[in-house]
């Protein structure tokens, strides 16, 4: 038999109330800041509130606790867990893209198998930067040489690239003109990125058949 969980006490409230606003809050809040706003609440019922809220924290199995700064109050991670919130923010900012990332990363989206002079001719700067960052964060692999004068490498996207994006495949890349609009917003109304010169249509997310693909794997 399931057992059935009654209304909170006004206690219960305040406590879930105050642990809901230390949660929310940018920065650490005080007690009479939580008070005002909430009616028949004193400054004192708040802080038994977040004293409870210590105690909870503090013999519990989870990784928050209630911190202290500055005689206000906020949510925070324990000790013995901060190795780990470390490293998944550095693993989280080395996903992060820069506008010029971005712009790089979209043409080989839309153009792949494409070289490096190629990137440039549309981007009308050395992409090497780049292109270097968006190896590190695995948003692109190379997939071979291409047949002409010279062999230049061919680079296309890869798994992480479609995970980070949240698509399924290539072809559920939304179109230039939308893809345009949000490049623009984000770098203060840039011009177009591909202007007239359309990207090859994405019959399949696989290279073409004279491109060798011994050179790199996705990770």
């Amino acid at each position: 038999m399931t057992e059935t969980t009654g209304p909170l006490s006004p206690a219960s409230e305040l406590i879930a109330a105050v642990e809901a606003v230390l949660f929310a809050a940018a920065e650490p809040v005080h007690p009479k800041e939580i008070a005002a706003a909430f009616t028949g609440a004193t400054e004192s019922d708040v802080a038994a509130a977040i004293d409870a809220l210590r105690l909870r924290y503090a013999d519990g199995p989870g990784g928050l606790t209630v911190e202290q700064v500055a005689g206000a109050f906020r949510l925070a991670t324990k000790p013995e867990v901060g190795a780990v919130v470390r490293q998944f923010f550095r693993q989280r900012n080395r996903t992060r893209l820069s506008p010029a990332g971005l712009e790089t990363l979209a043409i080989i989206a839309y153009r792949q198998p494409i070289t490096v002079p190629e990137i440039q001719a549309m981007r009308g700067v050395d992409p090497s930067g780049s292109l270097k960052s968006l190896l590190e964060k695995s948003m692109v692999r190379i997939l071979g040489r291409k047949k002409v004068v010279g062999n230049p490498l061919l680079y296309g996207t890869t798994k992480q690239f479609l995970v980070h994006f949240g698509l399924n495949r290539l072809e559920d890349l939304p179109s230039i003109e939308e893809f345009d609009q949000f490049l623009g917003a984000l770098q203060g109304g840039q011009e177009p990125l591909f202007n007239d010169v359309m990207p090859e249509p994405l019959a399949s997310s696989e290279p073409e058949a004279d491109v060798p693909l011994d050179v790199a794997e996705d990770e």
